[in-house]
């Protein structure tokens, strides 16, 4: 008899852990603060900042999320510097079990732009689909779906230009998934592009993952990129992340929670081909982040 089936992740969840460990708490560009903040009526409210360390240009958002729990209801509005302003509806497990309804627009009044995102999640044991509609941008139609069974994975996702009446994208994937480990082989950009990622944790405190990518439309002496790193836990409140890749870069990462509710991260990022090249101080970065949360 067989055991009964998790639901596997969404298309772009597959290889999450390798993207996770290499990607994430790496702030090496910018120096970024994040209030989090939630009322006793359930309304949540974040405030975020950004200056890039390059350009020096400062940016910035604030949100206000409501939640409706009986309904399985979320709203969520934001206002961006920018003059973005971000509506979203999510209502989940009201239509029928493991459906999720959720619509995403944006609006700039200086210039006219918007947009509209309409997508429907379906969740079961061993299945995970979803189809999103880009009202103005087309519109286009893309679906994914990714099946699950004893660890395997299988997806694949393609988009559909209604007014052209033209397939503009697909892509498929395969992976494996155990508590210790991941592996996940993609193939993106209508096949052009060829990923690959492992993720392993090694023990309760040291985890390590690479990722290799392959594009056939590059120049032969550029077509793959390689990126290993690692993690590892100092103590239950710190840890340090590091990163190489084959083009020589050296990311460090450190993370340190100073109390409930409050994180700050530091990022560094080397050129390690031009360590002592005077010339070029731009090839390495520094950065922060904050988060308080309460």
């Amino acid at each position: 008899m067989s055991l009964p089936q998790p639901v596997p992740p969404s298309w772009k969840d597959l290889g999450k852990s390798s993207n996770d460990l290499l990607g994430k708490d790496y702030p090496t560009s910018n120096v970024a603060i994040e209030v989090k903040t939630l009322t006793p009526s359930n309304v949540a409210f974040k405030v975020g900042g950004t200056r890039d360390t390059k350009s020096t240009l400062i940016g910035g958002d604030i949100e206000a999320k409501f939640f409706n729990k009986p309904h399985g209801l979320v709203f969520t509005q934001t206002w961006t510097t920018a003059n973005i302003l971000k509506t979203q509806i999510e209502v989940d497990n009201q239509i029928a079990k493991g459906v999720k309804l959720d619509l995403q627009t944006a609006l700039t009044p200086d210039t006219g732009a918007k947009s509209a995102l309409f997508t429907t999640t379906y969740k079961q044991p061993g299945l995970h689909t979803r189809a999103f509609l880009d009202v103005f941008k087309g519109p286009t139609f893309t679906a994914d779906t990714v099946i699950g069974r004893d660890g395997f994975l299988l997806g694949a996702e393609a988009s559909y230009n209604v007014t052209e009446g033209k397939i503009t994208k697909y892509a498929t994937a395969i992976g494996y998934s155990a508590p210790e480990y991941a592996v996940t082989l993609h193939g993106l950009g209508n096949l052009s592009t060829f990923a690959a990622s492992y993720y392993h944790r090694v023990n309760p405190d040291v985890e390590a993952g690479a990722k290799a990518v392959y594009d056939t439309r590059a120049s032969p002496s550029g077509n793959v990129a390689l990126e290993v790193g690692t993690k590892v836990y100092l103590d239950a409140a710190a840890f340090v992340k590091a990163k190489i890749n084959n083009s020589g870069t050296l990311a460090l990462g450190y993370t340190q929670s100073l109390r409930p509710g409050v994180r700050a991260s530091f990022g560094l990022a080397l050129d390690t081909q031009r360590l002592n090249d005077p010339a070029s101080p731009g090839a390495h970065k520094v950065g922060a982040s904050f988060v308080f949360e309460g």
